[in-house]
């Protein structure tokens, strides 16, 4: 089979240009195939502020209402989304900008209201297999928004994480899939407050013993959780670093079995 990286960017990433260029110039230069996914990091809270709409946080996660719905379609859909297709195009890589809604390529149902409505947050529940194998067999390379839809008219707002894990979960029936995740730091710390201390290799062993140990920061432990179920779903290797993962110039965590 051959290989694919589908890619996930994070939006301290995409808010410096300088980094977002540097990292889509080595993102375009990998010779497999490849998807990028992106949310829209702080973007769309300076704009909610500068327009003065609510942002409205439960339990540290957005409630996405009628209006920050409307506002997130344009930021993630539109703005960062086709930034990112032009500065691809502009180093010759043929990028295409989708949402769900778009080919059908992924789509959501409401997130059901249990202790906290959340609004219009959608959880996945397919991922279109034979749009992107098709659109990957043309050389066009997918830039996957974290907006969805229900396939009833309704878009909703997805964790792009978890759009990146289950498109690189359904696509390695077809493909040897490496799946990454590039953020602001270089890697899976050992130390939150050290930098430096990446961890260079995790297996379910090794992942075990970093949480009985309380090692791992409470926001990696979901990135953490969703890589080894990628990898049970058939996910060949997961890579968390930051902007110059692909170019070698610094460490990044490998996730195996």
């Amino acid at each position: 089979m051959d290989k694919l990286h589908v890619v996930k960017i994070g939006g301290k990433v995409i808010e410096n240009k300088d980094s977002l260029i540097s990292f889509l110039e080595d993102f375009a230069s990998l010779e497999e195939s490849k998807i990028l996914v992106h949310g829209g990091g702080n973007e769309a809270n300076n704009i909610s502020k500068k327009i003065g709409l609510e942002i409205k946080i439960e339990g540290g996660r957005r409630i996405t209402d009628s209006d920050s719905l409307d506002l997130i379609t344009m930021v993630y859909a539109g703005k960062i989304n086709k930034k990112i297709v032009s500065l691809l195009q502009s180093i010759s890589c043929n990028a295409l900008g989708i949402s769900g809604a778009d080919g059908n390529a992924y789509s959501a149902i409401k997130r059901p209201i249990k202790d906290i409505d959340f609004g219009f947050v959608g959880d996945l529940t397919e991922i279109n297999i034979p749009f992107f194998t098709g659109l990957i067999k043309q050389n066009i390379v997918p830039i996957c928004c974290s907006v969805t839809h229900d396939r009833k008219g309704q878009l909703l707002n997805t964790n792009a994480d978890t759009i990146a894990a289950s498109i690189a979960s359904a696509l390695s029936k077809n493909f040897k899939v490496i799946l990454t995740y590039c953020f602001e730091k270089m890697g899976v710390l050992e130390n939150i407050n050290d930098e430096n201390s990446v961890i260079p290799f995790i297996d379910t062993k090794k992942y075990h013993e970093l949480k009985n140990r309380g090692t791992i920061s409470q926001g990696m432990m979901p990135k953490l959780h969703n890589c080894f179920e990628s990898l049970e779903k058939g996910v060949q290797e997961i890579r968390i670093g930051n902007s110059s993962i692909f170019s070698q110039k610094n460490q990044f965590t490998k996730i195996k079995k």
